[in-house]
């Protein structure tokens, strides 16, 4: 569980992230999972956007991949999803919460 000044930190590095991936009218499918699974690892800190073709909102898409993929919640505005796992590799972790 992020607290809110953790939360308001990496709400501010992710002011500069371009999209990683783009959810569309296919939903959650495994491929989406993965890509995002994928880049969390590498990352740690993501952003998401959700398509306006897409058949769920951006807060249930952050619900269910948070869930699905063990991570936290950032931010949710619009149709942009943050969310936020620290990397289960020792060298692929980047964010230190505590600075």
């Amino acid at each position: 569980m992020l607290t809110s000044k953790q939360r308001a930190r990496l709400r501010a590095m992710a002011n500069t992230l371009s999209d990683t991936v783009l959810i569309g009218k296919e939903g959650l499918t495994d491929a989406v999972i993965a890509q995002v699974e994928e880049v969390l690892e590498k990352h740690e800190l993501m952003k998401i956007k959700i398509l306006e073709t897409a058949m769920l909102t951006p807060r249930e898409a952050q619900q269910v991949l948070c869930e699905e993929l063990d991570a936290e919640p950032v931010q949710c505005i619009g149709t942009k999803v943050v969310i936020f796992r620290v990397a289960r590799q020792p060298e692929n972790r980047h964010i230190d919460l505590n600075a």
